[in-house]
């Protein structure tokens, strides 16, 4: 081997990185999570526990995934969740989703031209209800950073519903950087914040049937200033009384509802 040719520190850390992502897996629990994984194809499954009660309600499934459960009795149910998690005698060890890159899920991705930018939502609960909402509206993807966000877990997965096997989560190096990339596809970029002068409403308005982004901080801090600054426009979900605010994932809802109905709105109606 010749000299000089050392890598670069940042193509060794991506390397580094790739390997770690690579064993990296994820126990998924409960009834609804587990069943909605074992019947998804491009979920890889590694290791089923399931009591006897569980298995005979997650029999068709299991049967269809083609993975051997291990049955144990529910006194002896050790696997390695949270104490205390609800996993109704059913949990799977699994890698995370991948769903391919940012490009081909914004651009010729499922659903509506519509995806939700997450700032730092770190809620697993938050984050499974985003999802929820993201697959009830027909939105192309829930997008935050790698880190300082809520990673792919049971107690996540468990709070979607089964979204997480069907709604793309792309989580990401730079959320910012993330944001001009979707600019240059098309998507015009709207940040939330309470304290906005433009109503929701009346930011869509501008926007009529152009792909939208919808951008989202978390409870407190809100949208940080890079983000706030890298938005094309800042708006408000108008609330009626003089207090309260909605929580991320309500606020999410609302907007995605706003969002999605506007693009099947015809003005001469």
């Amino acid at each position: 081997m010749t000299s000089g040719t050392k890598k670069p520190t940042w193509v060794i850390d991506k390397e580094r990185t790739r390997r770690a992502e690579a064993k990296e897996t994820v126990w998924l629990f409960g009834l609804h999570a587990v069943r909605d994984a074992l019947v998804n194809p491009a979920r890889e499954k590694l290791r089923l526990v399931l009591t006897k009660n569980a298995y005979d309600k997650l029999e068709d499934a299991v049967t269809l995934s083609g993975i051997e459960p291990e049955i144990t009795d529910p006194r002896s149910f050790k696997v390695p969740i949270d104490e205390g998690s609800v996993h109704q005698g059913a949990a799977l060890e699994a890698r995370p989703l991948n769903w391919g890159s940012l490009e081909d899920v914004a651009i010729s991705g499922t659903g509506a031209p519509l995806v939700v930018l997450l700032d730092r939502v770190t809620d697993p609960h938050n984050v499974g209800a985003v999802l929820r909402s993201a697959e009830v509206f027909g939105a192309r993807a829930v997008i935050a950073p790698r880190h300082h966000s809520a990673p792919e877990t049971g107690a996540l997965a468990k709070t979607a519903s089964g979204a997480l096997e069907r709604q793309p989560y792309l989580r990401v190096t730079n959320l910012a950087d993330t944001m001009e990339e979707l600019r240059a596809m098309g998507y015009v970029l709207i940040g939330l914040d309470g304290e906005a002068e433009m109503t929701m409403d009346e930011a869509l308005a501008q926007v009529g049937k152009r792909a939208v982004a919808l951008v989202m901080g978390a409870e407190g801090p809100g949208l940080r200033e890079k983000t706030r600054e890298t938005c094309d426009m800042i708006a408000r979900i108008p609330f009626a009384g003089g207090f309260g605010s909605l929580n991320v994932s309500n606020a999410a809802a609302v907007s995605l509802y706003a969002a999605s109905q506007r693009l099947h709105h015809d003005p001469a109606t």
